[in-house]
């Protein structure tokens, strides 16, 4: 039995910047954090040849390649294992279109987790650079390279996307009560709403890559991770709050969807309630907000955004790991 445990993300700043179409251009750069939120990989030698995977539904095939869960068949397939295997997810919070890197987190652990039961050794940065092999170039995914080295690296990082492909990740030093101040001063809620990060991304990316003034919104977002990356190291948490409101205004020009009415009116909601800045994690659209409040208006942040679910969470500093090998 072997069980892999993998965190989530949020990201601060640079969103958009790690997608191909940016990036093997300008150059792209992130600066995000894990969370203590997991998705784990159950693995378990089959008693027969066949192959079982449960995840919101079950599957029980014959060989690995008539799964219909393509990141399942994707990872099997890659690592060679045809048959005898049960593996069974579990996320610790909604995964589909949560914008907490899920997915990635997912393909990370189940490369994890399947690498483990093979009696061998992965680098976190050879998990990330493998799960973006999975997911962009076997399956086809319109996403970018944050989430696979946000899950596998862990802590808070500022992450740079190469025109040659590579990725350097460099973690973010800064003082402790820097790094106290702003776990105690981030919130998270839960929109409710549910949405395609795929569709979202890829008419981001075609307006990127036809638009030059959303390439100049990107560019600035890019800045913005520079920047927040010296402000944590001089110790100044509260440019978090300042670089996601500005990052979050421009994200919202490069494609249409990435907010709504509903969105901003609860944004607004939360700024007039005492937060510094926030944005809408991930691609957008729905899932999970996150603001940087400072502690005595915490209350009223939560009073006024009700009746949006409200997550504590704290961050994360391991990355991905083998819960349980035995």
């Amino acid at each position: 039995m072997i069980i892999s445990k993998t965190p989530m993300r949020l990201s601060f700043a640079g969103g958009g910047s790690d997608l191909p179409v940016y990036y093997r251009e300008n150059g792209g750069a992130v600066l995000s954090t894990s969370i203590d939120k997991f998705v784990y990989l159950c693995l378990n030698k089959g008693f027969d040849g066949r192959v079982r995977v449960a995840y919101s539904r079950t599957e029980e095939v014959d060989r690995a390649s008539d799964l219909d869960h393509k990141l399942f068949r994707a990872v099997l397939g890659k690592l060679n294992i045809e048959g005898g295997v049960e593996i069974a997810s579990i996320a610790d919070i909604p995964s589909r279109g949560s914008g907490l890197g899920s997915s990635s987190a997912f393909t990370v652990g189940l490369l994890h987790a399947v690498h483990a039961y093979q009696g061998r050794y992965r680098s976190k940065e050879d998990l990330a650079k493998e799960a973006c092999e999975i997911e962009i170039d076997i399956c086809g995914e319109p996403i970018g390279k944050q989430d696979q080295y946000a899950a596998a690296v862990g802590g808070i990082n500022f992450i740079r996307f190469n025109p040659d492909d590579t990725v350097d990740v460099e973690p973010v030093v800064m003082p402790r009560e820097t790094l106290l101040t702003l776990e105690g001063s981030l919130m998270m809620f839960y929109t409710g709403i549910v949405r395609s990060a795929s569709d979202l991304l890829q008419t981001q990316s075609a307006n990127v890559a036809g638009d030059a003034a959303k390439r100049a919104n990107t560019r600035r977002l890019v800045e913005l991770a520079y920047e927040l990356r010296d402000e944590l190291s001089r110790g100044n948490a509260e440019a978090v709050g300042a670089v996601m409101h500005e990052g979050w205004l421009l994200k919202k020009s490069l494609a249409d969807g990435i907010s709504s009415g509903f969105i901003d009116d609860a944004y607004e909601k939360a700024l007039a309630a005492g937060a510094l800045g926030g944005k809408l994690l991930g691609a957008g659209g729905g899932g999970f907000f996150v603001f940087y409040v400072p502690n005595d208006r915490r209350e009223a942040v939560k009073q006024a955004l009700k009746p949006l679910n409200f997550i504590d969470f704290a961050l994360d500093t391991k990355g991905s790991s083998i819960a349980l090998y035995q």
